[in-house]
């Protein structure tokens, strides 16, 4: 089912784009436009200039806003679905780390209206973003969604701060005071210490610091760009955390083995849902050529209580890449705790047991309890008419 954004929240975020009708919007149009194609470079081909606080700018932050703000929201909502409940009784308390605008704040209080078992949840966010033009904007969103009667009873807490000047017992006391049931860094890990030697250790320096602040049945969502570069970052900082025994992966990952998507350079991994993108974003989308007509991103969800998104076994699997319809036969790559195996069904093999095939798609889990490989070591691996095939858990 496509994520998409209350009708409350689409005509906020509308109105605080001075954008509430056909009229303005046709007014604002060019100026928004061109603040999201200077977004875009900034964050494809120009991405040294992440180092400035772009949110400063006025142009770019309302560009933000207008457009990927509602997107960002999405895919936050679409990982707090997915992730455990948070512990019952007792105050709900979340970490938001270079909050930006609101993103995490916004989703979370989309996700907990509509989430019965949470409605009267009581609680706090606490906010961390360098930009002071960022959180007062964060404060206003905020206020103003509170203000149409949406949401629990949530404190937002606003910090100014740079995480990336953070580093071993230099996390604020206010922030270190206390553990979270939810700490969210949402487009930001990418952004940290590029300059370092090994940028990837000192993330995951920062990363053990922080999981530490967490409940022992807390959560870690980590949201990243699904560019080929950030994504294989975020890898290999999965590989190091999870090898030191700092946390577990609850989902995407079926394993805590090295990452088979690192093994050929070539390769990545991130994860597509379907959305039904806001009137504001559709328009801009027509205007500069853009697509956004899905939610793509890299990401991780870690625990330290060993929970995991379903039970592992070895005939479990998740499907990374998209249903590739060839002659006579489907073929998928998947992944689990025995590799990354490319996995096809002859379309003359089709049959009631294995027909499950034919419903795959990227992000879902699966299971097979037949698989023939010409290789023992590995290669193409075939569904024969016999096998059993489900999906344990979709997206």
């Amino acid at each position: 089912m496509p994520s998409s954004l209350s009708t409350s929240l689409v005509t906020l975020l509308a109105q605080a784009s001075g954008a509430s009708d056909p009229g303005a919007l046709d007014a604002r149009l060019p100026h928004l436009c061109r603040g999201v194609e200077a977004l875009s470079q900034l964050f494809t081909r120009e991405r040294q200039g992440l180092r400035s606080s772009y949110l400063d700018q006025e142009q770019l932050r309302a560009a933000y806003l207008a457009y990927y703000l509602p997107v960002n929201i999405a895919k936050v909502r679409v990982l707090l679905e997915e992730m455990p409940l948070p512990r019952a009784g007792g105050p709900l308390r979340v970490l938001d780390l270079g909050g930006g605008i609101g993103t995490t704040g916004l989703a979370l209080l989309e996700w907990l209206q509509s989430t019965q078992a949470l409605r009267e949840v009581k609680g706090e966010v606490v906010a961390v973003e360098r930009s002071v033009q960022a959180l007062a904007e964060y404060e206003r969103l905020w206020a103003s969604y509170r203000a149409i009667g949406k949401g629990p009873s949530l404190r937002l807490v606003t910090v100014k701060g740079d995480i990336g000047g953070w580093g071993a017992g230099k996390v604020p006391a206010s922030v270190a005071e206390r553990t979270y049931d939810l700490i969210v860094l949402g487009n930001v890990v990418n952004e940290l210490f590029p300059d370092a030697r090994d940028p990837i250790e000192r993330r995951a320096h920062l990363l053990r610091e922080l999981i530490g602040l967490l409940d022992q049945q807390g959560t870690m969502m980590i949201l990243e760009p699904a560019l080929r570069e950030t994504s294989r970052a975020l890898l290999q900082l999965r590989n190091r955390l999870v090898a030191d025994g700092a946390c577990n992966v609850y989902s995407p990952c079926l394993h805590e083995h090295p990452c088979p998507a690192l093994v050929k350079e070539e390769d990545w991994c991130h994860e597509e849902r379907p959305w039904e993108p806001p009137p504001i974003v559709a328009a801009i989308d027509q205007r500069v050529g853009f697509i956004k007509d899905a939610l793509k991103f890299s990401y991780l969800l870690l625990r330290k209580d060993g929970r995991t998104i379903v039970p592992r076994s070895p005939d479990v699997y998740r499907v990374v890449s998209e249903l590739r319809v060839m002659k006579g036969e489907k073929r998928a790559w998947l992944c689990n705790e025995t590799g990354r195996p490319e996995v096809g069904r002859q379309d003359r093999l089709k049959s009631e047991s294995n027909a499950a095939v034919d419903d795959w798609y990227r992000g879902a889990i699966v299971r097979i309890d037949h698989i023939v490989r010409k290789n023992q070591g590995g290669g193409l691996g075939r569904i024969p008419v016999d096998a059993t095939v489900q999906i344990v858990r979709p997206v």
